[in-house]
């Protein structure tokens, strides 16, 4: 398409691109906003390297034009979106793009990948926490998900409330809390189960989490208990039904006189099965395959449109798609939230013919009405208060402060549809 419109001389019309869902995904009442970070350092640093330009002229991929508008690439326009940790709704525009076509065109694959996936993870990730009852959740799906993403998963999780992630990278790159247990392997590398959890408080204390599943559960806490003392931190459960194994545990420490230690669970657990558990003297959970991969919906089904252009002046054009089932709307918009008096959310209303950048979206005097687009690039310049892990930690912030915002309905396991209409004005 950039080699196209190069020759046709279309390559520098201004264009305004939105990314947004046409639906959630089957069943779902909201989604959460993820990625926005990871995607501003990404677009900052996006170029075309001589490796890569020289495989495109090799296999006659594009024209020598083409090559030559490549090898000086950098995004020089704007970007407005919702904030990182915000909840979203069917046709929301979660990011809109303000650049000549070709450098807007150019970034397709980039945004939805990043955001189709950190969306459905931190949307899962959601509902896992609003049924936890308060209890922290660990990220600990490293192992069911590529090396990349799953750094990428446990950020989006952590801001959607998860308390932690077993992944060092993610700790490391993002500053999120890390946590870890041993693992079935440690235990059978010891001659006996006595020796593997006498090695692991000769290491870390008895404020240790330890194991107590790879033999027979009540035996394996007896003999928890008498390595690391009533002291101990914790016992981590993988297996049974958990439900009636974790009351029998519960029962057993307060017997032996660890009333203290904690109780985590964890066996491929999801919302549901965390939700059967709300009533069990659990104290946290570990989950992993469900929240790397979305708890089923491992795409969040984003769309990256052109909706309007400018003509041969200054006026902007709408354009939109309108194929059957994949209609599209067209124009440049503003999206604000209607609360009630209570600050409960109750309309999701989109301003058609509204710039991002309009005076809709400024916050109403009467606070009924919370604007939902903040600036995210300016004139190439990426707002920095996004980035790293301060730009992580104040997504979360922002999406506790959201979840407050959400009617009661949104919390329902049970299919259904969005919790609150969208409007388009």
């Amino acid at each position: 398409m950039v080699d196209a419109a190069i020759q046709s001389g279309t390559a520098d019309r201004e264009c305004m691109f939105e990314a947004f869902a046409r639906r959630l995904p089957a069943g779902r009442r909201y989604g959460i906003v993820a990625g926005t970070g990871r995607l501003l350092e990404l677009i900052a640093e996006f170029r075309f390297e001589t490796s890569e330009l020289t495989w495109l002229a090799e296999n006659t991929i594009v024209r020598t034009r083409t090559l030559d508008y490549l090898s000086d690439y950098a995004f020089s326009g704007n970007a407005w979106g919702y904030q990182e940790g915000d909840a979203y709704f069917p046709g929301s525009p979660l990011l809109l793009v303000e650049s000549t076509f070709a450098e807007g065109v150019i970034l397709e694959t980039l945004i939805l990948s990043v955001l189709n996936y950190d969306i459905s993870v931190a949307s899962a990730a959601a509902r896992m926490v609003s049924v936890s009852l308060g209890r922290p959740i660990a990220e600990m799906g490293s192992r069911r998900t590529n090396e990349h993403s799953a750094v990428a998963a446990a950020r989006a999780a952590f801001i959607a409330g998860f308390a932690s992630t077993s992944n060092l990278e993610a700790g490391r790159q993002w500053g999120l809390p890390t946590m870890g247990t041993a693992a079935h392997s440690f235990i059978l590398l010891h001659d006996s189960e006595e020796e593997a959890f006498q090695a692991q408080v000769d290491a870390f204390g008895s404020a240790t989490t330890l194991l107590v599943d790879t033999y027979d559960i009540p035996a394996g806490i007896a003999l928890a208990v008498k390595t690391a003392g009533p002291e101990l931190g914790s016992i981590r459960i993988d297996s049974g039904d958990l439900p009636t194994v974790v009351a029998a545990a519960r029962a057993q420490l307060d017997a032996l006189g660890a009333v203290n230690t904690k109780i985590t669970v964890t066996s491929d657990l999801d919302e549901f099965a965390i939700a059967a558990l709300s009533a069990s003297p659990v104290d946290a959970f570990g989950v992993g395959t469900s929240v790397v991969t979305g708890s089923g919906e491992p795409a969040a089904g984003l769309v990256y449109k052109l909706v309007a252009h400018k003509g041969h002046g200054d006026d902007w054009i709408s354009v939109a798609k309108t194929s059957t089932a994949k209609l599209s709307i067209g124009g440049r918009k503003s999206a604000l939230r209607r609360l009630d008096a209570g600050g409960t959310a109750q309309e999701e209303i989109i301003l058609l013919g509204e710039g991002p950048d309009a005076e809709a979206q400024r916050d109403s005097p009467s606070g009924l009405e919370r604007a939902l687009l903040v600036p995210l690039i300016t004139n190439g310049t990426v707002d920095e208060r996004y980035l790293g892990s301060a730009g992580t930690l104040r997504a979360r912030a922002h999406n506790a402060s959201v979840m407050q915002e959400l009617p009661i309905e949104a919390f329902r396991l049970g299919r259904g549809e969005a919790v609150i209409p969208t409007t388009y004005r």
